[in-house]
Formats: C-alpha cells, sequence, structure tokens
C-alpha cells in the first residue's frame, strides 16, 4: 500500500515539473516517461501539458508527434482505457483528449487536431479535425510534423467538402451608414 502511495506521489511530483520546465523535446518526455508513459524519439510537449495522473501508463504518443500548450490528455473515466497518439499526428493547444474505461483513443498517424477541440472518438489518418464540434474538414497529405513550412501542410490539405456558401447579407438595420 505504502509503495502504490509513493508511486501515485513521485508521479504528480515529476508531472508537476513536466508542466513548467523547459524542453519540450528532451526534459518533458523524459520526465514522463520516468512516469510511466510510453513516449517515443523526436516527440514535443508543449508548455501545461496534462498527461494523466492516475495512469500515465496508458498514454502511449510516438515518434515525431507533437503536443501543443495546455492539453489535457486523460486515460480514464470511470476506470483505465487507452490514449494512442500516433507517429507524426499533431494536437494542437488547448485540446482535451478523454478516453472511456477499456476503450482506446487513437489520434492516427498525420492526423490534426485542431485548436480547442474535445476528442472523445478516435481520429482517422491524416485526418484534420477542428473544434465545434470537431468534424473532419481536410485530408492532410503532408504530415504537419513533417511538412518544412505551413504553405507546405496548407498546399496538401485536401478538403472533405465543399466550402460553406458566403453568410447572407447583413439586414439593413446593421449596414454602415452610405
Amino acid at each position: 500500500m505504502a509503495k502504490f502511495i509513493l508511486r501515485r506521489v513521485f508521479n504528480r511530483v515529476f508531472h508537476a515539473i513536466a508542466r513548467v520546465a523547459p524542453g519540450s523535446t528532451t526534459l518533458r518526455p523524459t520526465l514522463h516517461r520516468w512516469r510511466g508513459a510510453q513516449i517515443g524519439r523526436g516527440v514535443f510537449i508543449g508548455d501545461d501539458v496534462y498527461i494523466d495522473n492516475e495512469y500515465p501508463e496508458c498514454v502511449e504518443i510516438q515518434e515525431g508527434a507533437q503536443i501543443s500548450l495546455r492539453t489535457s490528455i486523460i486515460a480514464h473515466t470511470r476506470g483505465s482505457g487507452r490514449v494512442i497518439i500516433e507517429k507524426n499526428a499533431f494536437v494542437g493547444p488547448h485540446c482535451v483528449l478523454v478516453c472511456g474505461a477499456g476503450k482506446t483513443l487513437r489520434i492516427a498517424a498525420g492526423a490534426v487536431v485542431g485548436a480547442g477541440s474535445v476528442i472523445t472518438r478516435s481520429v482517422p489518418p491524416g485526418l484534420f479535425v477542428s473544434p465545434d464540434p470537431p468534424k473532419p474538414i481536410a485530408r492532410a497529405q503532408v504530415p504537419l510534423p513533417v511538412a518544412k513550412s505551413m504553405a507546405e501542410f496548407w498546399a496538401g490539405l485536401i478538403p472533405l467538402s465543399r466550402p460553406l456558401p458566403s453568410p447572407p447579407p447583413a439586414p439593413e438595420s446593421e449596414r454602415p451608414p452610405a
């Protein structure tokens, strides 16, 4: 019992350090590995990223993945599940990834999760999802972590549907005077 409590304290101390420490590709991933998270080579973990305190061993972040600042990765709700962020996937800032008991949430290889998304279901390979609610908007031909520039990434996006029509004109009462 004491070892279990000591392990939980150890996890929280190293987690608190990892959230504010420098070294997004060096020290932070190392601290999370010490906590039990499975983290591949070349992973980027931004400032203040929360990786499950109770079950860090249920989180896997594969080679080349990028997790932006203030993202929360929660591998349990009423029991542990598993969160896997595959190779070269990108999770934008302020995202929440939540997995239920006995389930696996997978952000597949090359997928991009837009800022502010709440993800409760797996995201297929190369898909770009955005919030309100998260929805597929394009297929990424060039994964964001390996693109040489944002222009290269954007040029490689293939829209999944036609753009939304233009909004209707503003009512007369809202138009500026001529």
